[in-house]
């Protein structure tokens, strides 16, 4: 399988910079991190919401090695709130962010993360919106949980992201199914062992369903993030026998997969939120999308070769 191959070139820098001088890497970033800067984003922003769609914003970047660099993430999402604002979009466009940008893996990681997100959701919040905190490797979630719980004390509309191919999500998510959580499902973007981890994608989509009904019972909000046809079909039939409305849950998806599919479940009546990031450190991103889709990997290989 290419996918763990994919997801451990993401970590390599001899790979980033193979890849980023690749004459076909930038029309194929194009397609899933649409610009650089806030200015950039602003337009996609306005086109997305128009067509009815709702977003989450991400600033990407994880290789964060000081506290500056921390604090300089803290304020690229401030900028985002302060264009927002003036879109008065409120919670039609919310953000997304990985703890690691805020200093998450630093000497004294979990309190720096944690005073540097803190601005970030009081911002979003004084202009009628939240943030989500994103999952990434296992090695990082109790600190993360661990913010969550303290941010919801205040900002209870703030939500977090649980992977399914982990096998402690079951009980991470009774747990927040329990306490009214926002939460994110999703399949799982990081490289994990076999001690902690499903591998087989099988395993991972019945996970997935058991963890889903378990939010869908539950008392939080579900957002199911997947493009996958058969579980956002399983999604509406567990929603239903739940009864939830429609506006007591939503899909996400990503921002250049599946464009079609987005505006279908917006047009029926669903809200259908549309991840989308932006900025200039686009690598690990970027190479988790290829990871997650055999069709992205041929997509990128048939532009460097038509390009080279």
């Amino acid at each position: 399988m290419l996918g763990p191959v994919i997801l451990a070139a993401s970590r390599s820098d001899r790979m980033r910079r193979l890849i980023s001088a690749a004459p076909g890497t930038r029309q194929v970033v194009d397609r899933f991190i649409p610009g650089e800067t806030v200015d950039d984003i602003v337009p996609v922003i306005q086109d997305l919401t128009g067509k009815g769609l709702e977003l989450t914003m991400d600033v990407v970047g994880e290789d964060i090695t000081t506290p500056e660099q921390a604090a300089t993430a803290r304020d690229a999402y401030l900028e985002l709130v302060d264009r927002l604002k003036d879109l008065e979009l409120g919670p039609r466009v919310e953000m997304s962010v990985k703890l690691s940008m805020f200093g998450q893996a630093l000497a004294g990681g979990h309190e720096l993360a944690l005073s540097n997100v803190r601005p970030v959701v009081e911002a979003a919040a004084a202009i009628g919106t939240t943030v989500t905190l994103d999952a990434e490797d296992h090695t990082t979630l109790d600190s993360m949980f661990a913010v969550h719980d303290a941010l919801r004390e205040d900002f209870p509309q703030t939500g977090c992201v649980i992977q399914a191919y982990l096998f402690r999500t079951e009980d991470d998510a009774r747990r927040l199914a329990a306490n009214g959580s926002r939460v994110r499902l999703v399949k799982g973007a990081y490289k994990e062992p076999a001690s902690v981890a499903h591998q087989r994608r099988h395993e991972i989509d019945k996970a997935y369903v058991r963890i889903l009904r378990t939010l869908m019972e539950g008392g939080g909000y579900p957002m199911i993030g997947s493009h996958d046809p058969r579980l956002i079909s399983i999604a509406q039939e567990l929603a239903r026998r739940a009864g939830r409305k429609l506006d007591e849950y939503e899909f996400q998806m990503l921002y250049g997969i599946r464009g079609e599919e987005h505006l279908r479940l917006a047009a029926e009546g669903h809200r259908m939120r549309v991840y989308t990031a932006y900025g200039t450190d686009w690598y690990g991103y970027f190479m988790r999308r290829l990871a997650e889709k055999p069709a992205n990997l041929r997509f990128f290989l048939r532009s460097t070769l038509t390009q080279g």
